[in-house]
């Protein structure tokens, strides 16, 4: 498993969500969204699923910690948050 570390992770809209758009990428088994810790770990060790997984975790307003935390990335964790809630 790997552990990404992420920003802006607020409740279990946000994990919903997060699992979701994760969920469509290919070469990830497993995915878990830990709350309290503020991380995603997924079931791959595969180079470039993991920067794809990055990637997505970003443009749905997930930075990883380290990354720069824009508005934008900001605002579409907020609509991340609500869709989540709505979309259980």
């Amino acid at each position: 498993m790997t552990t990404i570390n992420i920003l802006n992770l607020k409740c279990n809209g946000c994990a919903n969500t997060i699992k979701k758009g994760l969920g469509s990428l290919d070469g990830i088994k497993e995915i878990k969204v830990n709350l309290e810790s503020f991380y995603v770990k997924i079931d791959s060790i595969d180079e470039s699923v993991i920067q794809n997984v990055k990637t997505k975790l970003a443009s749905m307003g997930y930075p990883e910690v380290g990354d720069v935390n824009t508005l934008m990335h900001k605002a579409k964790s907020v609509v991340s948050c609500a869709t989540g809630r709505i979309s259980k």
